[in-house]
């Protein structure tokens, strides 16, 4: 048994970050050595210090989809109900299709139709809505009446923060909660490490003899639900769709056998290349789903340092952080960061596991 409540923590909730560093890639890094749990704070700019020419930086290229969106219950949509959704799949490809999250739920019935809104909250004059299919266990089925995906999320969408965060998407988020790298749209939340990444720190580390490579893996809304269950190891993890590419797996293995060192940037990054591991660490290309749980007392096979946030207590986040370091050690490193004053969550602050 592994009761979840070793992985509990207070925060004061000034310590959350509800907005970026003023300028991305100036957040502070508390650099945490995995055997010995000594940390020590530094800026993130520093973080070539520890990658030496031939290690390997990979990272999830996965894009947040501008999916939060508002609509009214049709035909008087002027008096209709108000609801929220958020995409988080195309089912099977078929054009204006989605699996989506909804709130109020138990207004969502089938058949129903709802107008989208426009961003200032007014219906929208094309005509656009959706229409509820079927219920799927927490979220739903929905046909838009336009399958245009792009121009849906361009018209109607917002960014999907956090609910920790406290406050609306702005402008700038749509920038900001994206790292330089996405490419591949379809996440309902950003890789959070990587944001802390600048062009320019990247080309410094390719002109130092780093490799970069990416892989995908579509963060799904699963990664905020809590650890519920008493012991940890009955949680029901969440599935989310990825992509080891042939390429990085074996950049990644080449690197390894030559000695050099991984550095994963987020958990994301790690649930991938675990899912893909052999036990030697051997990795092996491949595209589906993954619902891979790590947990104390497990140890990565693939993966050397980590790169991270801070993230929520009693989460699976936190659990697989405490893969690399003991779990007190990871404790100790968060009390380290409270007193330090650092920032938490998405938009907070970062951790190198070395």
């Amino acid at each position: 048994m592994l009761p979840t409540s070793l992985f509990d923590y207070e925060l004061p909730p000034e310590l959350i970050a509800r907005y970026p560093a003023e300028k991305r890639g100036t957040s502070r890094m508390l650099v945490v050595d995995r055997a010995t749990g000594h940390a020590e704070p530094h800026v993130f700019g520093e973080i070539l210090n520890w990658l030496s020419p031939g290690d390997v930086l990979v990272w999830n290229d996965t894009k947040v989809l501008k999916g939060r969106m508002f609509a009214r219950r049709m035909p008087d949509v002027a008096a209709g109900a108000k609801f929220e959704l958020l995409l988080v799949s195309p089912e099977n490809g078929v054009p204006g299709l989605w699996n989506v999250l909804i709130r109020p739920g138990k207004r969502a019935k089938n058949g129903i139709r709802a107008a989208l809104c426009e961003p200032d909250g007014s219906i929208n004059s094309r005509g656009d809505f959706f229409e509820v299919v079927e219920k799927r266990g927490d979220g739903y089925l929905v046909r838009f009446s336009n399958p245009d995906a792009g121009f849906l999320q361009e018209h109607y969408g917002h960014i999907p923060l956090p609910p920790y965060i406290g406050r609306e998407a702005e402008d700038s988020d749509a920038e900001r909660y994206q790292t330089v790298y996405a490419r591949c749209p379809g996440a309902v939340a950003a890789p959070t490490a990587g944001l802390h990444f600048t062009d320019e720190i990247l080309d410094a580390a390719r002109a130092k003899g780093v490799i970069t490579r990416a892989l995908t893996l579509h963060v799904g809304p699963g990664t905020f639900k809590p650890v519920e269950t008493e012991n940890a190891e009955e949680h029901r993890m969440h599935v989310e769709t990825f992509d080891l590419p042939e390429e990085t797996a074996e950049t990644i293995n080449r690197a390894r056998r030559a000695g050099h060192k991984v550095m994963a940037v987020g958990t994301t990054t790690v649930r991938v290349l675990e899912s893909c591991a052999a036990p030697d660490g051997t990795l092996s290309p491949r595209s589906g789903e993954t619902d891979i749980f790590l947990y104390p007392p497990y140890r990565p096979r693939s993966v050397d340092m980590l790169l991270t946030n801070f993230h929520l207590p009693r989460s699976t986040l936190l659990m697989l952080v405490s893969c690399f370091a003991s779990r007190e050690h990871i404790l100790a490193a968060y009390e380290l960061a409270k007193r330090e004053k650092f920032h938490f969550y998405s938009y907070g602050d970062c951790m190198l596991l070395k």
